[in-house]
C-alpha cells in the first residue's frame, strides 16, 4: 500500500466536542519534600498544546485535510492560547465563548520524560452556549466530507445523538470517539472507536477472544454501526463491519513513551480512511501505522503524512 503526499488533501473534515489546553511543565526531580513524601520538580521549561477535539482538528491537518473544528471555550486566556495555536496550525474554527465557564485546561507535570502529575480543571458548558454550537453545525455539516465527533465526556456533546442523526441526513459518514457507558447516544454512527478498557466498560469484560468477538459484534447490529473498532493496546485493533466481518492488526509500535492523544491520532486516520478508496484491511493498517508513530512521541501528538509514508516504506 503507498500513500500521496496529498492522499486527503481535497478532504473536507468538520471536528465537534470538547477541547483543551493541555500544559506541560517539564523540570527535574533530585529531592524528596521536606513537608510530605512526594518528590519536587524543579521546573525548567513550559509548553502548550491544543488537545482533546482540537487535537483531532490537528491531526486532520497535519494528514493533509482540511478541518474545521466547533467547540465551547471559556473568554479566559486559555481559550485564547487554543485559538492561537489552531490558528497556526491552519484550522478554521467556529470557538463559542461561554462567559460562565472558564476552559478546559489539563496541567501535566513531567520529569526524565515520566509524567508525575496531572491536575484537571473542567467546567460543563451552559446549554444555552451547547444550543447555539447545535445551531452552528446544522449549518457546516452540509459543506464537509466527513464528520468527527471527539467525546471526551466533558459536556461539549450534549447533543451527540442529534449531530449524528443530522449527518446521516446529509448522508455524511460521521465518526465518533466515545466516552461514559451509555453507548445508545451513537446509534446509527458510521463509526466508534472505543479502546479496550472503554469497550469492556459497556460490553463487559470477555474470559476468551471468542467472547470479546461475539460482544463486539453484538454491540455493532445493537447500535445499527457501519463499523467498530475496537483499540486493544498490545493487542493492536479489531475492525467489526456489517455482515460479521472482522480484521486485526497486531501493534506497531516499537517503544511507547506516551498514549495520550494516540485516540485523536486513529479517529482522524479512520474518518479520512472512510471517505477514500481504501479497503477494511488496508484502513485498518493505516490506523495502527498511525497510532504506532504518535505513542513513540511525548505528550499530545500528531502524526503527518510524511512521517506515515515514511513508516509505510519500512
Amino acid at each position: 500500500m503507498q500513500l500521496k503526499h496529498d492522499q486527503f488533501s481535497d478532504i473536507r473534515t468538520l471536528v465537534v466536542g470538547d477541547v483543551m489546553l493541555d500544559r506541560y511543565w517539564f523540570g527535574k526531580v533530585d529531592r524528596i519534600s521536606p513537608e510530605a513524601p512526594v518528590p519536587v520538580l524543579a521546573v525548567k521549561g513550559e509548553e502548550v498544546r491544543a488537545g482533546g477535539a482540537a487535537n483531532v482538528a490537528h491531526n486532520l491537518l497535519a494528514l493533509g485535510a482540511k478541518g474545521h473544528l466547533l467547540s465551547v471555550v471559556g473568554d479566559d486566556d486559555a481559550g485564547r492560547e487554543i485559538k492561537a495555536i489552531l490558528d497556526g496550525y491552519g484550522a478554521t474554527t467556529t470557538l463559542k465563548i461561554d462567559q460562565s465557564i472558564k476552559t478546559i485546561v489539563k496541567l501535566r507535570m513531567v520529569a526524565q520524560n515520566q509524567q508525575l502529575l496531572r491536575a484537571d480543571f473542567e467546567e460543563k458548558p451552559s446549554d444555552e452556549v451547547l444550543s447555539q454550537c447545535l445551531e452552528d453545525y446544522e449549518q457546516s455539516v452540509a459543506s464537509a466530507d466527513v464528520v468527527v465527533l471527539s467525546d471526551y465526556g466533558k459536556g461539549g456533546l450534549t447533543h451527540v445523538a442529534k449531530m449524528i442523526e443530522i449527518a446521516r441526513a446529509h448522508n455524511t459518514p460521521v465518526i465518533v470517539d466515545p466516552k461514559g457507558s451509555d453507548y445508545s447516544r451513537y446509534q446509527g454512527a458510521t463509526l466508534i472507536t472505543p479502546n479496550m478498557k472503554e469497550f469492556e466498560a459497556v460490553a463487559g469484560v470477555s474470559s476468551s477472544e471468542e467472547e470479546f468477538v461475539a460482544r463486539a459484534h453484538n454491540m455493532r447490529k445493537q447500535l445499527d454501526l457501519d463499523y467498530l473498532l475496537v483499540t486493544r493496546s498490545e493487542k493492536g485493533m479489531s475492525l467489526f463491519g456489517r455482515g460479521g466481518s472482522q480484521i486485526n492488526s497486531p501493534a506497531m509500535a516499537l517503544e511507547v513513551y506516551d498514549v495520550s492523544g494516540a485516540g485523536d491520532t486513529v479517529i482522524s486516520l479512520m474518518a479520512l480512511a472512510m471517505v477514500s478508496d481504501f479497503s477494511d484491511a488496508d484502513k485498518l493498517t493505516l490506523a495502527n501505522t498511525v497510532a504506532g508513530i504518535v505513542v513513540g512521541k511525548l505528550g499530545t501528538a500528531v502524526a503527518t503524512i510524511d512521517e506515515v509514508i515514511a513508516k509505510l516504506a519500512e
